[in-house]
Parts: structure tokens; sequence; C-alpha cells
């Protein structure tokens, strides 16, 4: 299996002095790298730039510019380079299939945030201890960097990325041939149901409170970014107490990040541990969370009709706060490597179908909270009825797949 690994890097003044050093010319790098392919495409070049072609100039510029290029791994340039390789491919996929190209942008020094190093030993070296207290990072041109190692590495070291989340350092390994460490089997099965008013609901009638995070810290937040949107656009990141006011808003951000990310992985941990099989709804977030299309209004040239847009994004706030989709992500690692099955099923029509007679209708969800088959008369909790109907279609997948 390949698995990643984060953890946190407790470098020195000099070292952290080094790595945003490090950062800012890799930054330079990509931006150049754009600029070169812009400039070809503005002026008609019948052949495209391509990262091959660029990467062959890497030689010359660090001899060119050996203070600020020189100093750093020659293969995490070309990943550098490699990345913005994946950014034009990515806008060709778009056009040829007809979506918003998006045009690759020039990278601000507060939004290049990771340096990839495509091989352990090359440009760096992952230096693991027994008793992982004496853990260092060693990258060139920065040094030995101490690592909080807070679980045992297993598996091979293929890649290491440096990552920068606020005033934070982070090393982000990529290991494969990772062993699995299997559970002993449960017998159990059970269906979920994700919700905004309960984070989950398991065919069990477990309810699975919803922390939101966010919503609880909006208040402060909401007050550091009014402090920060006081700077006038012209001082911005000219000033020590503009610097201060981005950090403070960066940091708040990265505290909800972290909570959220940890009652994700203790959720994940308790369901893979107590059932063998877990079933939950495939979820289109991304489409869930759109903004509803203005709707023109016939009557008044110009004008548009109301579309509920406020509402739609009070739910969309309290969909991405609770970050089902990494959340499933998370659950699904974790099964694989605790030997356990997920299996993913139909969405549609799971909280209006009656699982006593199968009956699908609007009207069976009589409120958010209550269920009511207008068929049969079956009364239940709509999200449990939601997790039950997940658990039976899970049923039918499995019987389908044998």
């Amino acid at each position: 299996m390949i698995r990643t690994y984060k953890f946190l890097l407790r470098p020195t003044a000099g070292q952290q002095a080094a790595l945003r050093a490090m950062l800012a010319d890799h930054c330079s790098l990509y931006n150049g790298a754009l600029q070169e392919r812009r400039d070809a495409y503005r002026h008609g070049s019948k052949t495209s730039i391509t990262y091959g072609d660029q990467s062959a100039q890497l030689k010359a510029i660090r001899a060119f510019d050996p203070e600020r290029q020189g100093r750093w791994s020659f293969s995490s340039q070309q990943a550098t380079l490699r990345r913005l390789d994946r950014a034009f491919q990515a806008f060709f996929h778009r056009v040829t299939a007809g979506r918003t190209p998006g045009y690759p942008r020039f990278k601000g020094i507060g939004h290049f945030d990771t340096v990839t190093f495509p091989k352990d030993g090359d440009g760096c070296r992952w230096a693991s201890t027994p008793n992982d207290r004496q853990t260092r990072l060693r990258l060139q041109g920065v040094g030995h960097v101490r690592v909080h190692q807070h679980r045992r590495v297993r598996g091979r070291v293929k890649t290491i990325s440096v990552k920068r989340e606020g005033n934070r350092w982070y090393a982000v390994l990529v290991c494969d041939n990772v062993p699995a460490d299997e559970l002993p089997p449960t017998g159990a099965i059970v269906g979920i149901d994700m919700g905004v008013v309960h984070f989950l609901t398991t065919s069990d009638g477990v309810h699975v409170a919803n922390p939101r995070f966010l919503e609880a810290m909006a208040d402060e937040l909401a007050e550091a970014q009014q402090h920060l949107a006081t700077f006038p656009q012209r001082t911005r990141r000219r000033t020590k107490r503009h610097r201060a006011a981005a950090r403070k808003v960066a940091k708040l951000h990265g505290k909800i990040r972290r909570q959220r990310a940890d009652f994700h992985h203790k959720t994940a941990r308790a369901l893979v541990g107590d059932h063998d099989v877990i079933a939950h709804e495939r979820l289109n977030t991304a489409g869930m969370t759109k903004s509803p299309a203005p709707e023109p209004d016939p009557g008044q040239p110009g004008g548009f009709l109301p579309n509920n847009a406020a509402a739609k994004a009070g739910l969309n706030r309290s969909v991405l706060d609770a970050g089902w989709a990494q959340f499933l992500g998370i659950l699904a690692n974790k099964a694989e490597s605790a030997g356990r099955l997920v299996v993913p099923v139909d969405a549609r029509n799971t909280s209006r179908t009656c699982p006593e007679c199968g009956h699908v209708a609007k009207e069976n969800r009589v409120t958010q909270a209550k269920f009511e088959c207008v068929r049969c008369g079956f009364t239940a909790n709509a999200d449990h009825v939601g997790a039950t109907n997940v658990l039976n279609r899970a049923g039918l997948v499995l019987c389908t797949a044998a």
C-alpha cells in the first residue's frame, strides 16, 4: 500500500529563514517558467514549450544565479517545473472538455507553500531513529531540521515534501510497500448517512454530533478578517501590522482545519474498529455546494427572480464545515489499512424511500428530522431511515458482486 505521513518540523530561526528563501526561489522559478510559456504563446510560437525544454535550461539558470537557484536541489527544481507542466495539462484538458479553461496564473510568495523532493537521498534525507526522538530531515541548503515524529514510519520513503501552513512547517512523506495492519473480524456491517444537523447517523440508530468548528470560531474569525480588510490596498504586505493581521487569520483557519481533521480521524477509526463493512452514500460534494444559477426576470429586463441564494450559501457553508469528502477519504484509507471493506452506494432518494414497503415519495420526508411513509404509515428518524437504506443498498451491491 501507499501511505502518507505528515510530521511537524521544529526548525531553528536560521533554518526558518532558509526555508522561506527556498520557497521564494522556487516560486520565482515557477513564475519565470510560466512567463516563458506565456511569451511563447503571445508571440505565436509554432512549437510549444514543454517540461523537457525548460528542464534542460536548469543547468544554465543555476550557473547564472548561483546565490538564489544554484544552492537548492536540482531534482526539487525539476519537481517545481513538473508542477507547472501539470497545471498546463489540466488547462488544455478543460479546454478540450469545453469547461471554463482557467489559464495557469502566477503564484504570489504567500501562496507558494510546498517544495517537493522526488526521491529520498536526492537533495533531502530522512534520518529516522529507533526511538523516534532524534529524527532529523536533512535538506540541501537548509541543514538538518529536527522533526516531531509522533508515529513510526512504515514502508519505503519515496518522496518528501516540505510544506508551510501559517507559521508552521511540515514534512510530508509518501511511502510505498506499507504493510497492512489488519484488525480481527467483528462480523458487523453498518450503513452511515451524512448530515449537517448530525455529522453522521448509523443504521444502528447512533447519532454522531456535528462539532461545527467553523461556526464555533465564526465571530473570532470575522473580527480578524475585518481587521485585515481595514488596511488600504496600497499598503498591504508592506507593513508589520498588516503581516501580523494576515498571520492571525491564517492561524485561525489552521486551527479549524486541524480540529476538523482530528475529529475525522477519530470518528473514522471508531467505525473501522467496530465494523467489517461500512456503507456510505456516494456524494458529489462539489455539485452539492454549487451556488444556484441566477434566474432572469422575464417581466423586467435586466432583473432577476429570487433564487434562495442566501439560504443556499448557509447550507453550503455547513456542508463544507462538516468536511464530508475529507472524512470519506480518511475512512477509505483507514479501512484499507485495517482490512475492512467500504462500499459507496447511490445516494438518490435514500431519505425518501420507506425501508418497510419501499415506497419513494418526496412527501415521506415530513421535516428534516421526521420520516413518515404516506403509503404504510411507517415513522422513524429521517437520518436513521437514510442510513438503513444505505445499508440495504450495500447488501444488494455485495450480493451482486458475489
